[in-house]
Order: structure tokens, then sequence, then C-alpha cells
């Protein structure tokens, strides 16, 4: 998907740019927004779909057929062995999946680039290297982890509410997929306010 969006990216820039003679410039285009922002962003939309609703569907079927009471009963603490585990399992994996979906967004743009614009894979990353801030990239991986949290406490907070019956955990799951996606973006909206206020 982030490979898409780069095309994307280079294709719908490029006829923008070409009107100014100023087409090279697509470079900064695609790395600002694949690193600040889209790579990021798509990645925890996906996951936010992915595992949030997985999270919502293991917790809730164990909350169906009364295995967290059970757990309760044995005096083990559901929230340590259900729920932190996976919240910190998604911190540690979401910024290395941010990662992987900034390489394929610039790839994708990259390549989409050279076909419409002959702009080689050379001069791409020369500018990519001398034009785009580190600061570009870590914005992004700095929003990584308070994605996977939220993500990952809505998924399994929305799988305990889960009540004794199939459509309750259906009613949730949906719930959960549908919350963790907008807290994401609220989430997004409030740090791109913050990096303008800081000046990052």
């Amino acid at each position: 998907m982030a490979f898409l969006i780069g095309v994307v990216l280079a294709f719908q820039g490029s006829a923008q740019l070409r009107q100014f003679g100023a087409e090279v410039f697509v470079v900064d285009l695609i790395a600002i927004s694949i690193l600040r922002e889209l790579g990021i962003l798509l990645t925890a939309i996906i996951v936010a779909g992915r595992s949030g609703s997985a999270f919502t569907a293991a917790i809730g079927s164990m909350k169906m057929r009364e295995e967290i009471d059970a757990m309760r009963t044995l005096g083990l603490d559901p929230v340590a062995i259900l729920i932190l585990p996976r919240v910190l399992a998604l911190v540690l994996m979401l910024p290395a999946l941010g990662l992987i979906a900034n390489v394929s967004g610039l790839f994708g743009g990259a390549l989409m680039s050279w076909i419409e614009l002959d702009v080689s894979p050379a001069v791409f990353q020369a500018r990519l290297v001398s034009n785009t801030d580190v600061w570009h990239f870590n914005v992004g991986m700095i929003k990584a982890p308070f994605f996977a949290l939220i993500i990952g406490i809505i998924g399994c907070f929305q799988g305990m509410k889960v009540g004794g019956d199939a459509e309750s955990l259906g009613r949730q799951t949906s719930a959960a997929v549908v919350m963790a996606i907008f807290m994401v973006i609220v989430a997004d909206a409030l740090f791109s306010i913050f990096f303008a206020i800081v000046g990052v």
C-alpha cells in the first residue's frame, strides 16, 4: 500500500510541478509526505484493522467462554497476562512496520519519478539525502509508539467489554477498528499541530 501511495504521489506531483518546470521537487514532496505523515499513518490504519480487531476478537472470545473470570478466580491478572504483552508487542513492531512502509513508499515514488519525469534513481537518492532533514523521518518514528498504544489499548478494552454472545463480539470488534482508526487520525492531527508549534 505504501509503495502504491509513493507511486500516486510521484504521478500527481509530477503533473502539477511540470507546469512550473519544477519536476525535481517531486523528490521533496514524496520524501516529506511519506516520512512525516503517510508512511506511519497508513501503517497504523492497516494495523488497527488487522491487529486491533484480532485483539478484540481474541480477548472477547475468552470473555464469552468465561476464561477471564476463571483467570481471576485463580488469582491471575488478565491485564498483565492478556493486555500488556499485546500492547508491548505492538509498541515494538509498529515502528519497524512503519520503517518498511517508508522504504516502500520512497521506492514507489522513485520508480514513478524515473518513469514519468526521467529523474534517475541516483538523482532521486542524491536529492533525498541532501534536501531531506532527518527530522522528517524522526517525526514519523516518534508517532509510531503512540499510535501503537492507541490501537492496542482500544482493541483490548473493546475485547474486555464483550458480553456473552456472538453479536456482542462482532459489535465490539467493529467498534474497536472504527475507534482505533479515528483516534489514530486525531492523534496524528495533534502531533502535526504540536510539531508546527515547536518548529520541527
